[in-house]
């Protein structure tokens, strides 16, 4: 049986990065980088690993939080400290911990070409980012937000870094989302668009930013992600 482990890694700024990875029963496929949502390595986060993990693919999701301390937000942090949370992001940390979790799965053996990254909220957007910035086989951003603000003051917008990404990109979001607006979405297809590499963007009728409260929505995402890395990390 897939077990969903942490192992932690030591790093050059002296700081221990936490990993949450899981690895298939069956031959592995290729890798996936989870990428957490705004409050951290939730139970959603695990069930992604594990749910990936069993489809046949290395997995690991870097705790973006571990230079303060924090592996997951719950209900008791407000919206104003998970926000306060993420500001302090900064793009050379959430590249340092992007890179080692690639190298993680290097180490395993799994070449960039059959690496793909994935997130939701936060995590999508940094995806997206992350897909701009290094050689990868494939990226899916699920409901990522602040398409048009800097994730912090050193990474770029995801509209910005859309035009580099330099892979095949999945784009997952709901019609009745706030942040993004469908505006800002349509400007990110078009940005995207112009990479020249291959892009969808998918955009579910009648549902908000956090869509998997549907369960036909739902399913059929979790099918569009696995499609486009079957397709694309080969």
């Amino acid at each position: 049986m897939t077990d969903v482990r942490t192992e932690t890694v030591p790093l050059d700024d002296g700081s221990e990065l936490r990993l949450t990875v899981a690895e298939p029963d069956s031959p592995v496929r290729g890798g996936i980088v989870v990428l957490h949502e705004s409050r951290g390595i939730t139970d959603a986060v695990r069930w992604l690993v594990h749910s990936l993990a069993m489809e046949g693919w290395r997995v690991v999701a870097p705790h973006l939080y571990h230079r303060d301390g924090a592996d997951e937000l719950g209900a008791e942090d407000s919206d104003q400290q998970v926000r306060d949370q993420v500001n302090r992001l900064t793009g050379a940390s959430v590249m340092a911990d992007t890179d080692t979790a690639f190298g993680w799965l290097a180490e395993r053996g799994v070449t960039a070409d059959r690496m793909g990254v994935v997130g939701f909220d936060l995590g999508g957007s940094v995806a997206l980012v992350v897909a701009a910035q290094r050689s990868l086989g494939a990226a899916v951003t699920v409901a990522g937000n602040h398409i048009t603000d800097p994730l912090s003051d050193d990474l770029p917008s995801p509209l910005e870094a859309a035009p580099e990404v330099t892979c095949p990109w999945l784009g997952l979001f709901g019609e009745r989302s706030v942040d993004p607006s469908m505006h800002d979405v349509e400007k990110l297809r078009a940005a995207v668009a112009s990479s020249e590499v291959a892009s969808n963007v998918v955009i579910y009728p009648d549902v908000d930013h956090r869509f998997h409260t549907d369960p036909q929505i739902s399913a059929d995402a979790w099918q569009r992600t696995l499609n486009w890395f079957d397709s694309h990390l080969r």
